[in-house]
């Protein structure tokens, strides 16, 4: 067994902003909804995806893909959207055993009143606080630790591989 390579002080110190940076910006956005939209973060992101594509509708599976939601997860989140009038599901015609779920207008009509406020949020505590050159940073670096997730993901062998793959 190779010996751990254990993090350098400077790794450390990233690494530690890096997880305080995640957890306080999901925490600050989940808040920043709830409070002016009467949702949470996750089903904003859920809203927002199926807003962006085309006629207002994606896959179970990709959704999942997307989000990075267990499919059971999305499925509980999708049932419960459904029950508010949000989005309305029914079986995937290319896919026999898949289901297509589509955005209400009236979620439509939620999603158009939330997303100036949810951006204003965004654009303070990131966006505000970075120069041209740190976004363009930030971009290159998020890219580049995704790719590495994912090949990750496709090189272990073992079932705990990302959770939104599982079926």
């Amino acid at each position: 067994m190779a010996p751990t390579r254990w993090l350098t002080p400077e790794e450390l110190r990233a690494w530690i902003d890096f997880v305080d940076c995640s957890t306080l910006m999901s925490d600050y956005l989940d808040q920043q909804l709830r409070r002016d939209a009467a949702m949470t973060h996750a089903d904003y992101s859920l809203l927002a995806r199926l807003s962006a594509a085309p006629d207002r509708t994606l896959g179970m599976s990709f959704l999942a893909e997307q989000l990075k939601f267990t499919r059971s997860r999305l499925t509980r989140a999708v049932i419960r959207l459904e029950a508010s009038g949000y989005v309305r599901r029914r079986d995937d015609p290319a896919d026999g055993r898949g289901q297509l779920v589509e955005l209400t207008d009236d979620a439509m009509e939620v999603m158009t009143k939330a997303a100036p406020g949810h951006v204003a949020a965004v654009r303070r505590v990131m966006f505000d606080a970075l120069s041209p050159e740190q976004v363009e940073q930030l971009a290159t670096i998020t890219a580049t630790v995704v790719a590495s997730l994912k090949q990750a993901d496709e090189e272990d062998a073992y079932p705990s591989a990302l959770p939104w793959h599982r079926r």
